[in-house]
């Protein structure tokens, strides 16, 4: 299995059948779902409007948990009329660690274009193809797609934390000269470059150089691409209402970055010959679908997932000096003076590896998971039990789910060893950010993510190299304020 390279040196992870949510009591009665899609068209602009503007994302589930006395519930998420005529907004809620986890169970649920909700961006962004992250499980080709996925990870195991090493060193060289310089320095850039070159290497097998347009500019093709297929669904603080006509009633067409999506497809085409190779004969895809994939993998998932994960996990260290101390201490007395950073290396880090996990909980780097219910079943909570229907959509928003009282103590705030000892590594098994739980195993059988255990795996070099260079980093918004060198 393609995460087993990784997973064996995971510090003491549980199986996933060690710990399950609790049962709800046997006399639990079922109970009718609660809440309203209200009125045609008025109900889904009422909630989109409290979703975007009035209250934002984790208010609007909030209030409304509060409201039903419920974590399971019917509402409406964007996107919605004016321009989405054919999205069907309504969802049924589903906000605590036990329904939350209905979402991955493929035997009541089915995945096919729900990536985002009802809402599907077209496929022309993805060269008329259904990429994996489309596909459900039942599908014929998400098998040869996600093994092919698998199988790229499992190669580049051998480079990848290297590569990482590699980048950070010029990422941190370009930090430091700006801060040298003028007492700040954005890392926005140099981050999303570190991360682009890396992804580049280890994904496509290709070095970003041999290309100096793709060098210079393609993690900002990638930004781009990705930013216009979610823009309808996510807020970006812009002056409202300003932002709620011109950026969430419709869909942005693909023209806008055809012209950089078929850079990068020329760049794959070119230079990832060895890679394209194995997904023709290996996996017995067309060469259009192995880019198509694998631009998907590289720009949607990877580099935007890690764009948006690795400015949380600076944002969880800054202002803490006790905790960087902690983690600084732990770096310096676990791996010697010129060691090179491994995943072997890094596998006993256990406070470095609770905070990775500490940041996936609260701040996970995609919000929300969604799944339509392949069947009619009962899904319950902790503490009732609902009818659902073949076809209704499930929505979890994962930051409130995340904070189930339930499950963690002080479910709100930021506990960087909650993670660690025997009771923090059972909490993995309710630690739900990657499709599934961080004790689950990604395959062809389910909708887990191919390189979760290498996101986690990559993280933790990136807190250990941190503290390998720095006795200290201080970073404010985006911006690394000041860093104090290691002796």
């Amino acid at each position: 299995m393609l995460s087993s390279t990784v997973m064996s040196v995971s510090p003491g992870v549980p199986t996933p059948s060690s710990l399950t949510p609790p049962s709800p009591p046997s006399s639990s009665p079922v109970r009718a779902i609660p809440g309203s899609y209200g009125w045609p068209v008025l109900g889904p602009i009422a909630d989109r409007l409290d979703y975007f503007w009035f209250q934002g994302p984790e208010t609007f589930f909030r209030k409304r948990i509060d409201k039903y006395k419920s974590t399971v519930f019917r509402t409406n998420v964007p996107p919605s009329f004016p321009f989405f005529v054919d999205v069907n907004p309504n969802v049924i809620a589903v906000l605590d660690c036990k329904s939350f986890s209905f979402l991955f169970d493929m035997d009541v649920v089915e995945k096919k274009n729900v990536l985002v909700g009802d809402f599907m961006p077209s496929v022309k962004y993805t060269g008329d193809i259904r990429v994996c992250a489309y596909l459900d499980t039942a599908e014929t080709q998400h098998a040869r797609v996600k093994s092919f996925a698998m199988d790229i990870l499992k190669r580049s195991s051998s480079i990848w934390a290297s590569e990482v090493v590699a980048s950070l060193d010029t990422m941190w060289d370009t930090i430091d000269a700006g801060v040298a310089k003028s007492n700040s320095a954005s890392y926005i850039k140099p981050l999303q470059r570190f991360i682009f070159h890396f992804l580049t290497k280890c994904l496509v097998g290709a070095d970003p150089a041999v290309s100096p347009e793709i060098a210079e500019s393609g993690y900002v093709m990638l930004d781009k691409w990705v930013f216009l297929q979610l823009l309808p669904t996510i807020s970006v603080n812009f002056l409202q209402p300003l932002e709620e006509i011109f950026l969430h009633s419709f869909a942005y067409p693909f023209f806008l970055v055809k012209g950089d999506y078929r850079k990068l497809y020329e760049f794959v085409e070119q230079h990832g010959q060895a890679v394209l190779q194995r997904g023709e004969t290996e996996f017995n895809l067309s060469k259009e679908e192995t880019i198509h994939n694998l631009l998907f993998v590289l720009g949607f998932n990877a580099f935007g997932g890690f764009t948006i994960f690795f400015p949380s996990l600076l944002s969880a260290l800054s202002g803490k000096p006790e905790l960087q101390a902690k983690l600084r201490e732990e770096v310096r007395s676990k791996i010697k003076p010129g060691t090179n950073l491994t995943f072997e290396s890094v596998k006993d880090l256990e406070l470095v590896h609770s905070v990775v996990y500490e940041t996936l909980r609260l701040n996970p780097p995609v919000p929300l998971q969604y799944a339509r219910a392949r069947k009619d079943f009962q899904l319950s909570s902790h503490d009732s039990v609902f009818e659902i229907k073949k076809g209704d959509l499930l929505c979890g928003f994962q930051k409130v789910a995340m904070t189930d009282p339930k499950i963690f103590d002080d479910p709100e705030t930021f506990v960087p060893d909650r993670f660690t000892k025997e009771k923090g590594r059972e909490l993995l098994n309710y630690l739900f950010w990657s499709n599934g739980p961080q004790t689950g195993s990604p395959s062809d059988r389910n909708k887990q993510c191919a390189a979760k255990d290498y996101v986690t795996m990559t993280a933790v070099l990136f807190v250990t190299h941190m503290f390998q260079r720095y006795d200290s980093v201080t970073a404010s918004g985006s911006s690394i304020t000041a860093v104090e060198k290691a002796n």
